[in-house]
């Protein structure tokens, strides 16, 4: 089945995905980050701004198909397929629900913030991917962080 990360304690999910997805793209591989219209603008904005020194490729599924074929990140609602072989990435409070049939081999990363809300939403979509047999990864950046 495929591998679920739910990456916990995120201070700032803009901020946090900006550096994740600069991680994805330094490693060589694409990434589809399923974001609402809201969102969607902000984390759009943050990536053409977060490093004064580099610049991260991405598109919205907006641009048009060449564009979207050549970028290694893409920023979509949930009504856009995720293509395989990229890295998943939810930013919705919910699992989009092609996402539950993952492939096997198919790596998803949740990002969940401090607040509370998100963080109960958070764990009913690990009920939803345990219940479809989906292998489940803890990442707790509070833990993480030295004392």
């Amino acid at each position: 089945m495929a591998e679920v990360a739910f990456h916990f304690n995120v201070p700032e999910r803009t901020a946090y995905t900006c550096r994740l997805l600069r991680k994805v793209w330094r490693s060589g591989q694409r990434a589809h980050v399923a974001v609402d219209a809201a969102a969607l603008h902000a984390l759009d904005m943050a990536l053409w701004t977060f490093a004064a020194e580099e610049f991260l490729p991405h598109a919205t599924h907006h641009a048009p198909a060449h564009v979207l074929a050549r970028s290694p990140v893409v920023l979509a609602d949930e009504s856009v397929a995720a293509p395989t072989g990229t890295i998943w990435v939810n930013l919705l409070p919910h699992v989009p629900e092609a996402w539950l049939a993952a492939p096997p081999g198919q790596r998803i990363i949740e990002v969940v913030t401090q607040d509370e809300t998100d963080r109960q939403g958070a764990r009913q979509r690990w009920r939803l991917y345990a219940g479809q047999g989906h292998q489940l990864v803890r990442h707790d950046l509070a833990a993480a962080q030295p004392t």
